[in-house]
């Protein structure tokens, strides 16, 4: 074995950095073990894959011509369609992948996308409770900003009229629904078991947020087409949104693979949709900046601390895409243990 350095995310740190520096063994029989054509093809035929689910997604937003602006509901209501659509037919692109490749993963499809009974409750609270604690402290800012005590906000979130107003509101369906379910399912539950076999699991959880980060290229279409900012703030922006939308797909890709299922990065999908990107600014001007600042550095130190207990394999059963890499003779991978 040879080792190659692949190198880990920043934003992931201390021992997350140690499981994703990944040392990738040669493995030259993988072909003839698999079945298949060369490496080279296979890799081919899954970034080839990858790229069409991503421009498939997108262009499915654009199918309807409207002079309206994307958080219309009208609007919203024609992309719910298209994208539900083209979601459901994702998983025939990982079906065509398998047959061109000739890779059996050696479980069913859906079980390899991350739907499976099999370890779901830690599954679906250990990563949400994870990503609450990296924000702890925009939870506490939240929390001071907000008019209302505890006791009335739990008396708010739990109330059912609460929750048929958001029912019955398009932009909050596809903020916290809609968008979280198929950009999971397209651009992890679909891409990383086509782009594993190929790179590894390693530089699959850095590439896969790539198609994920430039999917959202297409907010500068509408951006300029309603002038909603000068050319140069608008591409700033497109810009800073790449870059935290793939550090937030590696993070996503990260917790597929190490826990098996779909439902926790959906669910993490959604509780960050929710909050937003980190008004970090904002905390530096309040009224209670010490404690608030406290509280930042507070969520970051723990969530570093808890990302690999939490994450820990063992906690949810047999994972799929390990079981597809020790099928290709990669038995070592990191992620897996």
């Amino acid at each position: 074995m040879r080792a190659a350095g692949w190198g880990a995310m920043a934003a992931l740190g201390g021992d997350g950095l140690r499981l994703l520096s990944v040392s990738r063994p040669q493995r030259p029989s993988e072909s003839a073990a698999l079945g298949g054509p060369g490496p080279g093809l296979c890799c081919w035929v899954s970034v080839f894959s990858c790229l069409s689910l991503a421009c498939s997604y997108v262009g499915s937003l654009y199918v309807w011509k409207s002079e309206l602006p994307r958080d219309h509901p009208a609007v919203i209501k024609r992309r719910f369609t298209s994208v539900l659509v083209v979601s459901s037919l994702s998983p025939l692109c990982v079906l065509l992948w398998r047959e061109l490749t000739g890779i059996q993963p050696g479980t069913s499809l859906l079980t390899l996308m991350g739907f499976r009974l099999e370890g779901i409750f830690p599954a679906a609270l250990l990563p949400l409770l994870l990503t609450m604690i990296l924000f702890l402290g925009p939870l506490m800012q939240l929390s001071m900003d907000c008019p209302c005590d505890l006791a009335d906000g739990l008396k708010v979130v739990l109330a059912p009229r609460s929750w048929a107003r958001c029912l019955t509101d398009m932009r909050w369906l596809r903020n916290q629904v809609i968008a979280p379910l198929t950009e999971e399912l397209v651009f992890r539950a679909c891409m990383l078991p086509m782009l594993a076999p190929c790179m590894g699991l390693g530089p699959a959880v850095f590439t896969c947020p790539l198609f994920f980060g430039v999917a959202h290229f297409h907010h500068i279409i509408e951006q300029l087409r309603f002038r909603q900012s000068s050319v140069g703030n608008i591409f700033l922006s497109a810009a800073f949104q790449f870059s935290y939308t793939a550090v937030f797909g590696a993070y996503t890709a990260f917790l597929f693979i190490r826990t098996g299922h779909l439902i926790g990065p959906v669910l993490c999908h959604s509780f960050c949709n929710y909050m937003g990107f980190p008004a970090v600014c904002a905390a530096l001007e309040h009224p209670q900046r010490r404690p608030l600042l406290a509280g930042y550095a507070l969520g970051v130190g723990l969530f570093l601390l808890l990302l690999q207990p939490l994450t820990d394999p063992k906690l949810y059963g047999s994972l799929p895409l390990c079981v597809l890499l020790e099928r290709a003779g990669d038995s070592e991978a990191p992620l897996c243990s």
